[in-house]
């Protein structure tokens, strides 16, 4: 018998959720550190470079640089074995942040590195809107 597995999705915590409004708004918001300057993603309470706890939420572009990618032809979880293959990427924001992110409506073809992409906006439930890029 068939069971039809449901998807995990993420859980906003307090730290985590203006990150998850964001992208529910159709923003990408990253934090910032006030003391260093420094762009910190993925959300923390504390700067990766100077330990501040000066982070503030700013609004970014959301246009990237192809950093690099993997095809999955393999479902990486039985949760995705009907979305094969998978274009897994790792994209550079223009302000610096690397963040890990799927690829849609590009041709395998058509992927290369230091591709320009723009944020692409997917609401998957009710409360989740999921980040992914597509060409620019």
């Amino acid at each position: 018998m068939d069971v039809e597995l449901v998807k995990p999705l993420p859980v906003p915590t307090p730290v985590s959720r203006p990150f998850w409004e964001g992208l529910a708004a159709g923003k990408v918001r990253i934090q910032k550190c006030d003391a260093c300057g420094s762009w910190v993603f993925y959300p923390r309470s504390r700067c990766s470079c100077c330990l501040s706890d000066q982070l503030r939420w700013r609004d970014v572009s959301g246009n990237g640089t192809l950093y690099t990618f993997t095809i999955a032809r393999q479902p990486t979880s039985p949760h995705f074995a009907g979305e094969t293959p998978q274009l897994l990427a790792v994209v550079e924001l223009d302000e610096g942040v690397r963040l890990t992110t799927n690829l849609v409506d590009v041709e395998e073809v058509d992927i290369r590195v230091g591709m320009r992409v723009k944020a692409r906006f997917e609401r998957v439930s009710r409360d989740i809107t999921m980040l992914k890029f597509q060409p620019a």
